[in-house]
């Protein structure tokens, strides 16, 4: 997200706002995942035996409590140790205007991602067969598949496996979730339309990478010879007796799945999705069934009648292949590192994976060494796995919660930690951007801020591994011969490294004094220019509404929309009308037919067309009290209103000595302006902002209350 397979991200960068639901696996702010772990911590002071007594006991307190039933419309969970189902429960409504409750055996969910763990199993069985080879090019194994490599090393099946295969990202996209439940897009057909070239070196860094599973899952069906889900229908579901699980979304399937609901718990339409099948995240199944395949997968392979794998391949699928730091693996073969436990991080000993799509989320876990395994999957896609996770742990098997005791350590001088400093952006989600740099000059400190969670001070602890001060949880560094540096932290996206921008060389145009530098440049070392001295930028050029709509959605990650524009609109035969429908697609733009693609945009414009994005989730209330001077129509006031409360603006914008603010409304937007506005977008700790603004307000009106 975020490891996950989803369309769509509930953090909040644009492209998260456009589309709305969770990807990343840390959804919870620092300061209430710290206090939420420390209140599981000190309940578990008292260890419980896990047994089907302890167990009920556990789950129907979890569940039942204000916190978890504030993030589930329905869950089903399943917990087995020593090869018996130890606990197996349904808790909420499959379906909530029916009020049908959720059935363990009976009520199917979409697993997303967790699907790859059994597109892994697949894969393996093949190398057990010896028809496939780990260290072999996956060009082996799928005909005529062609892509650019710059780097003399192939791209393997390990590398499939273990997310490094130094793709490109290539995430599903909007079109492919879909209603047409006769369309029938293959594997091979996807993947030749979609197939990314190699970016970075293969084995280098690792990405959560959906892609490269769906190539997997191709690999498995061309070795076999079967149809990809005929083959996990034989090979895995059939041996394990799992009746109730497929990759297809059959009749029946239609009938058991439960209804997929939003944060507000809203019911989503039944969908389908391309390609069908999907091996990295199309799987449907129950909690019933995912229990029998922990059973086998824990006892060695096998369910005591049939094998699935052999005892040392499980063996092989345990081990961690990755890691930034031992802390903070990243991968086995089919498996992902669980979610960091306050000063504990990330234990080798449980192998995880987690799932979401829209409106469902998953969360698989096993701990070999406790033959021991949970599965929890429900229908709304949110953070409850990241409450449940921790307070098993602390519940259950509190060592692998327990603080680790580091050597004495001498910090590093504020000197010798420049090198990390600097702008980091997300391998998959380049939205997602950390900004690095010294804390006050002091040793072993580094401050650490994003646009989702803000500032937090991190505290070294070994060589390139740093501990946040908010929640006491891992970041770690890493650094390549090359002079390449990446980081990986436990909020936004902890299933992947951020790499950190190159330096950047400036432009022939804008000079390092100009009060625009700072963004400009920026932009240029996360790729956005060239890094190229000689680059000019024509810093004061207007900028069109067409241009505006595209570098907004292309720096977002919101690719050009494949829907024909509506006849008679002026912008159907326009070179960006791919992005403009986008933007209409969104909710970006009014419904107007004539959007005139080649007039300069006014910067009240540009206001209203973010406006309209983030009001989504933050209401005009909370801006009524920022004062505007100049001259602002009335249909952008709560728009500029808007931009002016959450500082998206550049050091164009006058703040006047009563407070009140001059947005230049009227102005045309140039280049260097909506370069301001766009670094904001990336960096600005906007739920910060509105939430200390919605806390302004609360205690205004208390103290108005009191008199």
């Amino acid at each position: 997200m975020v490891s996950k397979f989803t369309l769509h991200k509930h953090v909040k960068s644009l492209s998260s706002v456009f589309l709305a639901s969770v990807l990343v696996l840390g959804s919870i702010a620092p300061a209430a995942l710290a206090e939420e772990q420390t209140a599981a911590t000190m309940q578990a002071q008292q260890v419980k035996v896990l047994n089907p007594e302890t167990a009920s006991v556990f789950l129907d307190k979890f569940f039942n409590s204000p916190e978890a039933m504030a993030q589930y419309v329905g869950a089903s969970v399943a917990i087995v140790k020593d090869g018996e189902v130890v606990a197996q429960e349904g808790y909420g409504y499959s379906d909530l205007a029916a009020q049908t409750q959720v059935d363990p055996e009976e009520t199917a969910f979409r697993v997303a991602s967790v699907s790859k763990t059994f597109n892994a199993v697949a894969a393996m069985q093949l190398v057990e067969q010896g028809k496939i080879d780990l260290k072999a090019d996956i060009k082996q194994y799928i005909k005529g598949l062609e892509f650019d490599n710059p780097y003399d090393k192939p791209v393997t099946i390990e590398h499939l496996l273990t997310h490094t295969t130094g793709f490109e990202i290539r995430d599903p996209q909007q079109e492919d979730i879909h209603t047409d439940f006769d369309k029938n897009v293959s594997i091979e057909d996807y993947v030749r339309e979609h197939m990314p070239p190699v970016v970075r070196e293969p084995g280098s860094s690792y990405m959560y990478d959906n892609f490269a599973s769906l190539l997997l899952g191709l690999v498995v069906q061309e070795v076999s010879g079967q149809p990809y889900e005929e083959y996990m229908q034989d090979h895995i579901f059939e041996p394990l007796g799992m009746k109730n699980s497929s990759f297809l979304l059959t009749d029946k399937f239609k009938e058991q799945l439960a209804t997929g609901y939003d944060a507000a718990k809203n019911p989503i339409d039944l969908y389908a999705i391309s390609p069908n099948p999907m091996p990295h995240g199309g799987m449907l199944t129950t909690a019933e069934d995912i229990s029998q395949f922990m059973i086998a997968f824990l006892n060695g392979g096998t369910n005591g009648e049939n094998r699935i794998l052999t005892e040392s391949t499980v063996n092989s699928m345990e081990i961690y292949r990755s890691a930034i730091h031992p802390l903070m693996p990243d991968t086995t073969y089919g498996f992902e590192a669980a979610f960091q436990l306050p000063g504990a991080g990330s234990s080798s000993k449980i192998i995880t994976k987690a799932g979401d799509l829209t409106g469902f989320s998953s969360y698989l876990f096993l701990i070999p060494d406790q033959n021991t395994g949970v599965f929890l999957t429900y229908n709304q896609t949110g953070a409850l796995r990241n409450l449940f996770y921790p307070a098993f742990i602390n519940e259950f098997f509190p060592q692998y919660a327990e603080a680790v005791e580091f050597d004495d350590y001498e910090p590093q001088s504020a000197d010798e930690l420049q090198r990390y400093a600097g702008l980091y952006a997300d391998l998959r989600l380049s939205t997602i951007v950390s900004s690095v740099s010294g804390a006050e000059e002091q040793a072993g400190k580094l401050a650490i801020q994003d646009a989702f969670l803000g500032p937090r001070v991190l505290t070294q602890v070994e060589e390139n591994l740093f501990v946040d001060e908010i929640s006491g949880q891992f970041t770690a560094f890493k650094e390549h011969e090359d002079g390449s540096v990446y980081l990986k932290e436990p909020y936004l996206n902890p299933m992947g490294y951020e790499r950190k921008g190159v330096a950047p060389a400036g432009f022939s145009d804008v000079s390092p004094s100009s009060p625009y530098a700072e963004a400009l440049y920026a932009l240029q070392s996360l790729g956005y220019y060239p890094n190229d001295a000689s680059t000019s930028v024509n810093p004061k050029h207007i900028v069109t509404r067409a241009e505006f709509v595209k570098e907004i959605l292309k720096v977002s990650n919101i690719p050009a929309s494949k829907t024909a524009p509506a006849e008679g609109t002026d912008w159907a035969q326009h070179p960006s009308a791919g992005y403009i429908q986008s933007a209409l697609e969104i909710g970006m733009l009014s419904e107007a037919e004539q959007f005139k693609p080649n007039q300069a945009i006014t910067r009240q414009e540009a206001a209203v067309m973010l406006w309209r994005i983030y009001k989504l989730q933050y209401p005009d209330e909370l801006f009524t009290g920022v004062k505007l001077s100049g001259n602002t129509s009335d249909w952008a006031v709560p728009a500029v209103k808007m931009m002016i409360g959450l500082g998206i603006y550049g050091p164009e914008v006058d703040i006047h000595s009563d407070g009140s603010a001059d947005f230049q409304s009227r102005k045309p937007l140039n280049v260097q302006e909506n370069a301001a506005i766009i670094y904001k977008l990336l960096t600005q700790p906007t739920d910060q902002i509105a939430a200390a603004l919605a806390s302004e307000q609360a205690q205004a009106a208390t103290s108005s209350g009191d008199e």
